[in-house]
This record gives structure tokens, C-alpha cells and sequence, in this order.
């Protein structure tokens, strides 16, 4: 059966009328997942059996039920191994309970199924830097699949899932979204509760879906979102249908175009297709306005000094003591921290930490670390102001599309500025979505997605997903 390849609300449609049951949907995706994960390498594991008791049990009348979502490897799921690409956690850790969006999507009749790789702690842009093997991009098995969700974005763009959670901390969902050529969506800081999320940087992070369409993000963030009282930067809102009015178009909406964002190091033939889906948004009735975000030329500097400076308290708890590796026969209680911490993480983990512990440090703190966050704000207010003008924000995803894996192995700083269009929204609390516009041609003559990203006031995720709904009729 072709199962795997549908949308959510085709099988909700068809597990409702009994043409189907959850457990032929499992069948297909591990299938699937038999065939191209091995080349691919999108899934470190999963457990069909357990998945399907939990199928068996599902609530059809549940606007999930039945519907299996694969888990990126950083959010915790009772009794599945949580290993965030590390060998720190490497068969040394199961989680002793759900995350509350795990709660959230089983109350909604959704069945967890499979734990998706990602950059070692979600610190990458490109997932060759997990501890379990590269994941390869589906549309380009020589081609990163965008980091640092990428397994979660590869499995949904291989039909390998139906959809997935991911985490965006710098542009993590959206990123690889965009070079695998599905939809991600990046809520508003506080819609989604980060409870049972392994923190990077507490600020900034924010679980989200990858899907195959729009709607389905709309329809898993229905699932996921809500005030938790475990989470105390959870934003209490009263509750929405984020799927109404998706379809209502946007003619007289105001879409502003960054000039910054259209700058040198765009590639051309990206630009060339974002362009293309700006005017088809003209087209369709809106009304398309120039903007100025001067501030976001210091979003990639604050961003580096504010993500590291967590990450380095974040990841102390990780010393060898109560979970996580151990090393064998330390001499002394500084030896074990020290070995046990240089043998389970890996370079770019190493290099975030000593990063962030430097601009914590005495003599530097107001040097580096209160300077970004005073620019964090400065690029918050820039993004209220000109929400007073316009509806939505329209941009590219990425400078380019997807680059060859190990292309910067060897140039963080390269890699770092592939998020230079994605970090401001994590900055501001903003959300944002990514949703295929086009593809380009590579020089081996494959056809690489593009995606079109779309950010909103914050808590205003209703008026990006109308706008991606339309960009994705659009483009299709």
C-alpha cells in the first residue's frame, strides 16, 4: 500500500471510514523505512511492535488518532532512548517520562514512532556532526539534508514518516525543511512547551513539525500547542484552530521584503525562485511593501555569543555523576569530569561550550554577553515595528541550496552563516515556516529544493500558515 505517501488528512479520512486501520500505516512506513534508511540513514531507531499496540489502542475520533509522527533525538519519550546524537547518552539513557508535547500528541490519537537523527545537542546546520553516522538528503544522497533536524526533515521528504517533530534553536526546523523540500514550521517562542526538550540554548529553542504540506503543519501544532504549567516561559493564549482560514488567501495583505535578506552571498538561482513565488503572492492579490532590518546584519554575532553562553550551562549537567557516559578508572573527581566530558562529546559541542564559558567568564561577561542580548533586543523591537506595517515578512530560507556534505567540514564560520536568514525569528520569538517554492539544478544535474520562508508577529502563526498555504497552491 501507498500509504506512506499521504498526507494526514487523507488518512485521517480514510482510518475514520474503516478502509483502513493505524497498524496498515505502520506497515507502509516500515517498508519504507526498510528500503531507503540504510542510504539514507534518517532514523537511528524505532520500535514497530510497541507502535503498534499503541495503534491498536488508538482513538480514531481523536483529530490525530491513528497517525504515527516520528521524534527528533533531543525530546524525550517514556522508555525510548533520548541519545541527542551523543555519545554522552549513547545506551546509557532512556527517558523515565514524556515530554509534554509527546503527551500532547498521544492525547491528540497520535502514535510516537521512531527516534529521527540530528547534530550532536541540535549544534549544526548540516547533521554530519551526530556521534551515529551523516544523514543524506533524499533529493541528493551526496548533499546534506540541512541541520540541525535534518533526520526529522529527510525521513518526512523520503516518506519515510508522515511527519515528524524537530527543534529550532537558529533555524533548525526551517533549514532543513527548505534543502529537503518539505514544510517546517518554527512556532512563536512560548506556544509549544519546551518541557522534555534537552536543552541547547533555553532562550531560543522551540519544537515544531515537519511535514508534507501546510495543513498538516496547522493540524499538528492544533496538537501541540497550549499552556503547560511545567514550562515557565509558556505563554498562557486562549485556544485556536490554527487550520481556520488557511485557504482564505491573501489579497490585501501587506507581505514586507527585507532588503537585507536580498543581499550579496544570495545565490542567484535561489533568489530567482523566491522571487518568483513573491510574485505569485502579488498576483494573488497582495500587496508586496520594501522594509529595512538594519539590525539583523548583528543577528549571527548575538546569536553566537547567546546560544554558546547557554549551551555551556545547559550541558554541565552532563559530567559522568548520575547519567550519561562514564569514563573507566578516572584518578581523581576533576579527571572524571574532564574524561568522561572530552570522550562523549563531539568537536562542535566542544567548541560551543568553550565559546559560551569564555563570554560568561569574568571580565568578558558584559563584553560579549550582555552587548548581544542588548542587540537581541534592539532586533526584537525592529521586528514589532515593522509588524505595525505589514502582515508577514517574506524571505529566502537559505543563501543556497543544499551544499554537498563535508563541503565545510573543515569552515565552521561557513556554516554558521547559512542560518543568517533563519536567526533573527529565534532571537525575536517570532515564528516562521518554510514551504517549498521551486528547485534549482545542481552541477550534477539534480533538481534541489528551495524553500520561501514566511515570519509573523509573535503568536500570529494563523496569518504565516495562510500565506504558505497560498505560496504552496501556488507553486504546485
Amino acid at each position: 500500500m501507498s500509504l506512506h505517501l499521504e498526507s494526514i488528512s487523507s488518512l485521517r479520512k480514510q482510518l475514520t471510514s474503516g478502509d483502513i486501520a493505524p497498524s496498515d500505516i505502520l506497515d507502509a512506513l516500515s517498508e519504507s523505512i526498510a528500503t531507503q534508511n540504510p542510504a539514507i540513514n534518517a532514523y537511528l531507531s524505532y520500535d514497530l511492535e510497541t507502535a503498534k499496540k499503541d495503534a491498536n489502542a488508538a482513538d480514531l475520533s481523536k483529530p490525530l488518532g491513528g497517525i504515527p509522527i516520528a521524534i527528533k533525538d533531543n525530546i524525550n519519550v517514556q522508555g525510548q532512548p533520548c541519545t541527542c546524537g551523543s555519545k554522552i547518552l549513547d545506551g546509557s539513557y532512556q527517558s523515565p517520562y514524556n515530554a509534554t508535547v509527546i503527551n500532547n500528541l498521544i492525547q491528540s490519537g497520535a502514535i510516537p514512532f521512531g527516534r529521527v537523527n540530528m547534530d550532536e545537542f541540535a549544534m549544526g546546520s548540516t547533521t554530519e556532526s551526530s556521534a551515529f553516522g551523516k544523514t543524506h538528503n533524499p533529493r541528493d544522497l551526496d548533499r546534506t539534508p540541512g541541520g540541525s533536524s535534518g533526520g526529522s526533515a529527510a525521513c518526512v521528504a523520503a516518506n519515510m514518516a508522515i511527519a515528524a517533530l524537530g527543534s529550532d534553536t537558529g533555524g533548525s526546523i526551517r533549514q532543513p525543511a527548505s534543502h529537503c523540500g518539505v514544510v517546517g514550521l518554527k512556532p512563536s517562542y512560548g506556544r509549544v512547551s519546551r518541557y522534555g526538550l534537552v536543552a541547547f540554548a533555553s532562550s531560543l529553542d522551540q519544537i515544531g513539525p515537519l511535514t508534507q504540506n501546510v495543513e498538516d503543519s496547522a493540524i499538528i501544532l492544533n496538537a501541540i500547542s497550549g499552556h503547560d504549567a511545567m514550562d515557565s516561559t509558556s505563554i498562557r493564549d486562549e485556544a485556536r484552530d490554527f487550520t481556520a482560514g488557511i485557504n482564505d488567501g491573501v489579497k490585501g495583505m501587506k507581505l514586507g521584503i527585507p532588503k537585507e535578506y536580498f543581499g550579496e552571498g544570495i545565490h542567484p538561482d535561489v533568489r530567482a525562485q523566491v522571487d518568483k513565488a513573491i510574485k505569485g503572492l502579488e498576483a494573488e492579490g497582495a500587496e508586496i511593501v520594501d522594509i529595512s532590518l538594519p539590525n539583523s546584519a548583528y543577528a549571527v554575532a548575538a546569536y553566537y555569543i547567546i546560544a554558546p553562553a547557554e549551551a555551556s550551562s545547559n550541558l554541565s549537567r552532563f559530567d559522568g555523576i548520575r547519567y550519561g557516559h562514564r569514563t573507566e578508572k578516572p584518578s581523581d573527581i576533576l579527571d572524571l569530569y574532564k574524561s568522561s566530558r572530552a570522550e562523549g562529546f563531539g568537536s562542535e559541542v566542544k567548541r560551543r561550550i568553550i565559546l559560551g564559558t569564555y563570554v560568561l567568564s569574568s571580565g568578558y561577561h558584559d563584553a560579549y554577553y550582555n552587548r548581544a542580548q542588548k542587540v537581541r533586543t534592539l532586533i526584537r523591537k525592529e521586528f514589532e515595528e515593522v509588524f505595525q506595517k505589514v502582515d508577514a515578512i517574506i524571505s529566502p530560507v537559505t543563501p543556497t541550496a543544499a551544499p554537498l556534505l563535508g563541503a565545510d567540514k573543515n569552515n565552521p564560520l561557513q556554516q554558521y552563516l547559512a542560518d543568517i536568514y533563519t536567526i533573527s525569528a529565534n532571537l525575536a520569538g517570532i515564528p516562521g515556516i518554510s514551504v517549498p517554492c521551486g528547485t534549482v539544478t545542481s552541477e550534477s544535474n539534480t533538481q534541489l529544493p528551495v524553500g520561501l520562508q514566511i515570519l509573523g508577529a509573535h503568536m500570529d502563526e494563523q496569518t504565516i500558515l495562510r500565506v504558505g498555504q497560498t505560496v504552496e497552491t501556488i507553486s504546485s
